[in-house]
């Protein structure tokens, strides 16, 4: 159980839908897990919070309810909340789902600067091609359950995988 615990505070996780507590604030929503699974002190938590706001550019937002801002706003909230107990792993579901290009391009560049300035791994569930060639190292096409293919981005376009 032990070992469960420590391998499920190294991942984060973003659902599909941004998952927010709607009678909390943006702030409240991403301080929630330093709240519940961390020995931070409340300016300590306040402070890791807000800089994750900073850093997906929300902090503007920080004391509105998710009622209040946008979807694209939500789904940012909702990956500052999945990197603010400093996570080796982030989980996305559909991040781009319901969300227009220019905001979809916006999310998947804070995917790869994660990535890139955090030293992220990013696992991501989507039906959108165009993004997956965007961020992806490595592309897994599941049709059935199964691994019908697995490859660089590059190797998935040429392929002739009918699926």
């Amino acid at each position: 159980e032990k070992e469960k615990i420590a391998i499920r505070r190294e991942i984060g996780m973003l659902f599909q839908s941004a998952a927010l507590f709607d009678s909390m604030s943006v702030l409240e929503n991403v301080m929630f897990p330093l709240d519940m699974f961390s020995n931070m002190t409340y300016k300590e938590r306040l402070a890791r919070a807000r800089a994750c706001l900073d850093r997906v550019n929300l902090i503007e937002a920080q004391d509105k309810l998710p009622e209040e801002i946008s979807g694209g706003m939500q789904k940012r909230a909702g990956l500052a909340r999945s990197i603010v107990r400093d996570v080796s792993i982030v989980l996305y579901d559909e991040p781009t789902s319901g969300l227009d290009p220019v905001t979809s391009a916006t999310i998947n560049n804070l995917i790869v600067r994660l990535n890139r300035e955090r030293g992220i791994t990013s696992i991501v569930v989507t039906h959108d091609l165009a993004s997956a060639l965007k961020f992806a190292d490595t592309i897994c096409l599941i049709e059935g359950g199964r691994v019908a293919q697995c490859s660089t981005p590059e190797d998935f376009v040429k392929s002739e995988n009918p699926q």
